[in-house]
């Protein structure tokens, strides 16, 4: 039988109801039994109000432990989570509306508030945040709308109150306790991508958009098996326990972390590892070099350091160690359609040699290369597809992966990054992590700027300095890390490199930016 998100959560707030599960940044705590009766509740209000099976949500809510307790009673309730992030330029957000079509807007009081007038939504943009109103984003959609917090001006007046609910769950079970033929709020197309319809397992649960323009917006469905299984599949490598304290704002940590029985800590100050004595930190790589900066060790009690979202540089990757000696840094590949895929140690990709070590696949995790040696990645807990896209049963990184003699993942580049110059095939990863762990070097980088007239690209090396660089010993050596057909045709030395959103290098950002000289 395949597992339940929610029935695992709730079965770990049922063995240690008084313990506390999670920890917010400003300090407020909730236990187990809290947050698993205050997700009840609100799934109970929820499906009062007409929350019918398969509607989406806008979710919008601030994180803090009373935002994973309405995360979950949506889930409860049938709904589906819809993660677009409402912070997105108005236009791309009502791109990604229109392809999700929610029925529901779940925000905060506060959103709400800042979103719905004019000049605090112009504060806001000068400061660089672009939000649009909440209140009616999509005016066909007809949304309905639930809040959390205070009650503020600008919350719509028959907004659903998720706070200070009172009174003990209808019922006891995770499931929506509702009628299984309720409306299916994403549309017949998200139905048979999702297997809405086969149970309440196989149920939608979250849809999360990954990339895409406003006319072609694109998300990910997952259903509670699938998460479950990629849960289950995460703790098998990286457990957790009671009495652990988890550092993360991710779900894909925070979630194990809680069912495990551990404490969720949120990010705050940088002090709160120390305070809290942390034993799992999630970190970005480039928040890790932040990080590190400022506290040069981390606490004594961590016993897992945990890099992903990105690729970890060799400068980064060592940085972590000799700030928590004491700790299994680790490097996680996933993406999300599929999380996760496999798990290295830091110092397994410091003595790999030819290109990104990503480590052997997971165990449930199936693997198969195409003939270009694009990875394509199989499993229980691969999403069920792409919104308003036929379903799949596997999906293709667009990375270029080999297996080495150990039957580990070494990523050798990605499929689009590739370079084409005088006929030679140029994948960027496979020597970038040689040239970054290069003396004086922080961070690198190889892009192609194609030539408006011959179609052949010029290759640049894009270079971050460190300590004691030097332009012209990193040249000297380049001929002994780069085969020489790949031999970059110029060197940019810039002060960091543009990230996206999602804090990934952003390589056409680069490439605009080292330009033509």
């Amino acid at each position: 039988m395949r597992s339940d998100l929610l029935a695992q959560v709730f079965a770990a707030c049922e063995r240690t109801p008084r313990a506390t599960a999670i920890v917010g940044a400003r300090g407020r705590e909730l236990t187990f039994g809290g947050l698993r009766d205050r997700a009840l509740r609100i799934r109970d209000r929820l499906v009062a109000e007409g929350l019918g099976r398969g509607d989406g949500v806008l979710y919008a809510v601030e994180p803090s432990p009373d935002a994973i307790a309405v995360a979950l009673g949506v889930v409860a309730a049938g709904g589906v989570l819809v993660l677009a992030d409402p912070g997105l330029a108005p236009e791309i957000l009502r791109a990604r509306l229109r392809l999700a079509r929610p029925r529901w807007v779940v925000a905060g009081s506060l959103l709400y508030a800042v979103t719905s007038f004019a000049p605090l939504r112009a504060l806001a943009r000068r400061r660089g945040v672009l939000l649009p109103g909440l209140r009616d984003p999509l005016p066909e959609l007809e949304l309905r709308h639930a809040y959390t917090g205070r009650w503020l001006p600008g919350v719509p007046r028959a907004a659903v109150r998720l706070r200070g609910l009172d009174g003990p769950p209808l019922h006891a079970g995770p499931g929506p306790g509702i009628d299984p033929g309720a409306g299916a709020g994403l549309g017949a197309d998200a139905a048979d991508a999702t297997g809405a319809g086969r149970g309440e397992v196989d149920d939608p649960a979250a849809v999360i958009f990954t990339s895409g323009t406003t006319a072609h917006p694109r998300a990910v469905v997952h259903t509670r098996a699938s998460l479950a299984a990629g849960l289950e599949i995460f703790r098998d490598r990286f457990p957790v326990e009671p009495g652990d304290v988890v550092h993360t704002d991710g779900l894909m940590l925070g979630l194990p972390a809680l069912i495990g029985g551990a404490t969720w800590s949120m990010p705050g100050p940088a002090k709160l590892i120390f305070e809290r004595r942390v034993t799992h930190l999630y970190c970005v790589p480039v928040e890790l070099a932040g990080l590190v900066a400022r506290v040069e060790r981390l606490p004594e009690s961590l016993r897992h350091l945990l890099l992903g979202s990105a690729p970890a540089p060799p400068a980064v990757l060592r940085k972590a160690i000799a700030a928590a000696p004491g700790a299994e840094v680790l490097s996680v590949y996933a993406m999300t359609e599929a999380l996760p895929i496999a798990l290295a140690s830091a110092a397994e990709k410091l003595a790999c040699a030819e290109g990104d070590l990503l480590g052997a696949p997971l165990p449930g995790v199936g693997v198969r290369f195409t003939e270009d040696q694009e990875l394509v990645v199989s499993g229980p807990h691969v999403a069920r597809g792409y919104l308003g896209e036929p379903p799949h049963d596997e999906v293709a990184t667009g990375d270029l992966v080999r297996l080495d003699g150990q039957g580990r993942l070494v990523l050798l580049g990605r499929k689009k990054d590739m370079i084409l110059r005088d006929g030679f095939n140029i994948y960027p990863s496979l020597y970038e992590p040689a040239i970054a762990a290069l003396p004086g070097v922080a961070d690198a980088a190889i892009v192609g700027l194609a030539d408006p007239v011959t179609g052949d690209e010029e290759v640049v090396l894009a270079l971050v300095p460190g300590d004691g660089f030097q332009e012209a010993a990193v040249r000297a050596r380049l001929p002994a890390l780069v085969d020489a057909g790949a031999l970059p045709d110029r060197i940019a030395v810039l002060p960091d490199f543009p990230r996206s959103s999602r804090r990934k290098l952003d390589r056409a950002a680069l490439r605009a930016a080292i330009g033509r000289p």
